[in-house]
């Protein structure tokens, strides 16, 4: 049986200058993620994490749209609503601390223009690196969380 604080990995990205390219593990450290184009910008804002539910809630609305699109680092299939500032998510020997959600940026708007209202409050959240390592996608993550039940 699943636990309720476990985090299944749907896929990784890194963000280049032409785009999102979609990797099989990331190396992450304080600075961000390694080769990608917000490594070293700002440590409260290093990875982004997404839920497949995002997705679900464009597709819901008959837009089309793959995975990676939103930008995100992380895709996961867990509700991210249970991420709360401060919270850890443990994924091997790295550890992430949930710093704030993801603000909408007007890039959105080039998959649709509905996209940026349809995720207002879901676009996902962001984290910073505590402790560094590799994030490969065959990984679990785990939550820990005042605030999970």
């Amino acid at each position: 049986m699943k636990s309720k604080n476990s985090i299944d990995i749907v896929a990784l990205y890194i963000s280049t200058p032409t785009g999102l390219k979609k990797k099989e593990s990331i190396v992450v450290d304080k600075l961000g993620i390694e080769d990608d184009k917000f490594y070293g910008k700002s440590q409260n804002r290093a990875v982004l994490i997404t839920s497949t539910y995002a997705y679900s809630l464009i597709r819901k609305n008959n837009i089309p749209i793959s995975f990676g699109e939103l930008g995100e680092n992380i895709l996961v299939d867990f509700d991210i609503h249970k991420l709360k500032k401060d919270d850890t998510l443990h994924i091997g020997d790295v550890l992430l601390q949930i710093t704030q959600p993801c603000t909408i940026c007007d890039h959105l708007c080039k998959i649709d223009k509905k996209v940026p209202k349809l995720l207002k409050e879901d676009r996902g959240i962001f984290a910073k690196v505590i402790k560094a390592g590799t994030i490969a996608k065959s990984m679990k993550g785990k939550l820990t969380s005042h605030f999970a039940n």
